[in-house]
């Protein structure tokens, strides 16, 4: 699993944001980040320490999410 750079508190104002375009970078914590570059990635949300409530997968490219699937 993955996060966002930035810590959405739910799914909703997270799709809103990709759907305005805005620069959503993911990151994956641990030996296989810090960055993902492209292709699918199940992310969730909101980061660790904070019990994750909502996970989404979608799709990475040149760094940026410019899709989610669910």
């Amino acid at each position: 699993m993955a996060y966002t750079e930035i810590n959405f508190r739910t799914k909703k104002l997270f799709r809103e944001a990709v759907a305005a375009g805005q620069d959503i970078r993911v990151f994956q914590p641990g030996p296989f980040g810090p960055h993902v570059k492209d292709g699918p990635v199940a992310i969730e949300g909101p980061h660790y320490p904070e019990p994750h409530r909502w996970y989404a997968s979608v799709v990475v490219q040149d760094g940026k999410v410019v899709k989610v699937k669910s």
